[in-house]
């Protein structure tokens, strides 16, 4: 059955917003799509549900695998064909995108596009929701950020994906396609984050608390980020999936907490009072500039349309840690 928190929707509110049957999760092998699989597997509105990956990954009992890149047609077909709905999360991530750029375009560019475009020919009815980022927007961040702030990414993955938010909201405006593009904030909390993404830190965090362990912090105490958990993201990509109607904007953020990392930290030690661990603070300026400057953020469309954010920084961590 379906793990129930105080911030979701109820089966019978899911299943009214859109009768769907078929589900296919692109990238579920990943932190995000083993969430939101986990979750589809228990929903009765949900007949079958396919799951793609490049690498083997352990999937939910009774769903279809398809094991392969997503770039290759004949994979593609497999695990779109007869979708009502299609969430794509695969991508080469932050400086995986900027230290090789060649396979960043395959993945983020090429593959995703010919994914629309494949889905366009077999189903235009087919609802895509494509996880985006915040990285699309540019810097410096105004404050707040809202709808309307401006787009302008300077690294590749941020750009990679603002190019797919653009193709995907002129398919759904051409009728080729009912498709989104959902921006989601920083995603807690994940286990083993890996060490090359430059922020591992705020999910190890998180777990540094929990087993005790020390943690050096390159941000300051008062240094201001957006986060959500696993669990709240994960039941927004479903709320999106599951929505009758859109709306014309097809690109937004995601609502999200606006916290400092000294008020994470208080949570945490509420969380876990008995916990050893030792929290230094020790501000690197770029990665303040980066990761702990955020202004505040307005998320008009997302919440009139029903997207949901933890409701306080105690709640996040026990979404994170579930």
């Amino acid at each position: 059955m379906l793990v129930m928190l105080d911030i979701n929707w109820t089966n019978d509110q899911l299943i009214s917003r859109r009768n769907i049957m078929h589900v296919s999760i692109i990238g579920a092998g990943g932190f995000v799509g083993q969430r939101i699989m986990r979750f589809l597997a228990g929903d009765p509105a949900v007949s079958k549900l396919t799951l793609s990956d490049a690498a083997p990954f352990e999937a939910v009992a009774g769903a279809t695998v398809v094991t392969g890149d997503f770039g290759d047609s004949l994979v593609r077909e497999r695990a779109t064909e007869r979708a009502d709905a299609v969430i794509v999360l695969a991508a080469i991530l932050g400086g995986g995108a900027e230290t090789d750029y060649p396979l960043a375009r395959r993945v983020n560019v090429d593959a995703t596009l010919d994914l629309f475009e494949h889905l366009r020919i077999q189903n235009r009815a087919t609802r895509v929701v494509f996880a985006s980022t915040i990285a699309v927007f540019a810097k410096p961040l105004p404050d707040p950020v809202t709808d309307a702030t401006p787009t302008g990414p300077t690294m590749v993955y941020g750009a990679q994906k603002l190019m797919m938010e653009v193709a995907l909201a002129n398919f759904s405006a051409k009728g080729w396609l009912d498709g989104v593009s959902l921006r989601p904030s920083g995603v807690m909390a994940r286990d083993g984050a890996d060490a090359a993404l430059r922020t591992a830190f705020m999910s190890r965090l998180f777990w540094c608390v929990k087993r005790g362990e020390d943690i050096t912090l390159p941000v300051a105490e008062d240094s201001r980020t957006w986060l959500t958990s696993i669990d709240t993201v994960a039941r927004n990509f479903i709320h999106a999936v599951k929505l009758p109607e859109i709306g014309d904007n097809r690109a937004f953020t995601l609502p999200a907490l606006s916290l400092t990392f000294g008020e994470l930290v208080a949570a945490l030690r509420r969380k876990f009072p008995d916990s050893p661990s030792q929290v230094v603070f020790a501000p690197d300026a770029e990665l303040v500039s980066l990761f702990g400057s955020y202004p505040h953020l307005e998320t008009e469309t997302a919440d009139r349309l029903g997207f949901i954010r933890d409701a306080s920084a105690d709640e996040l961590v026990r979404n994170a840690l579930n």
